[in-house]
């Protein structure tokens, strides 16, 4: 066992990685020689079970508050026509959820004995069905925007009164000997459980059009939480934080207004969401918390490994910001030349890829309609014109027969 913890010290827990030079877990210790807390990486385990108990929680929010709150607030879901199962079209849908190809629609339509408009029309009902809910939505909304509205209103109360908080300097005077205090470590442990509890979820959540953006987000944020505990850099990682939890509810509540269908609300919580994002993750992010970790931290320790790892994250953290601004200017663009905001730019790619498909079936119904109302026009008209003909035919001929005396 010795040897074992001998080798995870060695290899994992690698002071010349996690620490700068000259830095030992020795000095970090004695920073909290007056009976303060001091990070210890092992500190870290309990995220795990935490993050299992936010999900428990969730469950019993979202069924036991969310689910009741959406109905007073009259969130409504629409109803869609259900289809009659056709086995071999279910089992075509469930492995290959896409647009069917010109030879998927040959195959299908030999063993179904459909033609391949009655199969596209299925498959797409079929998508209807599973489309997500704005019930479901809206409780996922919820989850979340209770969740950042705690934990930024707790962080806030725990740093205004901290000196690093008005002056980011302040992050690194007296490191590596810097005390956690108890309501440091709990922010940092909820953040990194939820955050954990978002990842192992991502599979059964509603998938938007940044899910990819997504997952790398919350795999950075969970790096970015343990490595700046483990190598005390506490100060920082608590102004990342709440920097993000600042904006994040203020997106949530619009959307759970959206989902309700209070325009006017949305549309207010909107505007004030994308001035607060656009100036903490465009303005305050990047020119105060990364500044800072790039430069101010060189006057107390020169480059290493975990330098570069540590601004790495920042700058993975910094590009999704710059990606999620431009959809949220994309949508101020919407709501200053439309007078609305349309939808949210990160709905999920299946709502909104069948949204296209029941516009394109009904335009195609148009068409339809458009060419049947033509010709019924066309066939009056004919009729009308052989009518014409007969008509002035027996003129002619009653002209020509001999009058009666």
């Amino acid at each position: 066992m010795d040897r074992l913890e001998e080798l995870v010290n060695q290899w994992m827990w690698r002071q010349d990685f996690w620490l700068p030079p000259g830095v030992t877990w020795k000095h970090i210790s004695e920073g909290t020689a007056d009976g303060g807390r001091h990070p210890v990486p092992r500190d870290l385990l309990i995220s795990l079970p935490l993050a299992l108990g936010f999900i428990a929680l969730r469950i019993v929010f979202e069924s036991v508050v969310a689910l009741p709150f959406s109905r007073c607030l009259g969130v409504r879901d629409k109803v869609w026509v259900r289809v009659t199962p056709v086995p071999k079209l279910e089992v075509f849908y469930l492995q290959k959820k896409h647009q069917p190809s010109q030879n998927d629609l040959l195959v299908l339509e030999k063993h179904c004995g459909l033609t391949q408009r009655q199969i596209q029309t299925w498959l797409r009902l079929r998508r209807n069905q599973d489309r997500p809910g704005n019930t479901r939505k809206f409780c996922e909304a919820s989850w979340r925007f209770v969740f950042y509205l705690i934990a930024f209103s707790a962080g806030l109360v725990s740093l205004i009164n901290t000196p690093w908080f008005w002056d980011h300097r302040e992050c690194w005077r007296g490191y590596p000997r810097q005390v956690v205090t108890e309501a440091q470590y709990w922010y940092y442990i909820v953040e990194l459980s939820f955050y954990l509890s978002l990842l192992l979820c991502v599979s059964v959540d509603i998938k938007r059009k940044d899910f990819k953006e997504q997952i790398i987000h919350h795999i950075a944020t969970i790096f970015l939480i343990a490595f700046s505990y483990c190598a005390n850099y506490v100060r920082v990682g608590t102004l990342v934080m709440l920097v993000h939890d600042s904006s994040d509810f203020l997106l949530e509540s619009a959307k759970m207004f959206n989902y309700a269908g209070w325009r006017k609300t949305c549309d207010a919580l909107f505007v004030v969401f994308a001035a607060v994002f656009l100036l903490t993750r465009l303005v305050v992010f990047p020119c105060r918390i990364v500044y800072t970790a790039v430069v101010d931290s060189l006057d107390v320790f020169p480059p290493y490994s975990g330098y570069y790892f540590l601004n790495g994250l920042l700058l993975v953290l910094q590009a999704l910001h710059v990606f999620w601004a431009w959809l949220i200017l994309r949508m101020v663009h919407k709501f200053l030349f439309l007078g609305k905001v349309e939808r949210d730019e990160r709905s999920d790619e299946e709502s909104e890829a069948e949204e296209e498909e029941d516009e394109g079936g009904e335009e195609e119904q148009s068409c339809e309609q458009k060419k049947g109302d033509i010709n019924s026009k066309l066939a009056l008209l004919a009729n009308n014109c052989v009518l014409n003909n007969l008509t002035n035919q027996r003129r002619k001929m009653n002209s020509r027969m001999p009058k009666a005396r």
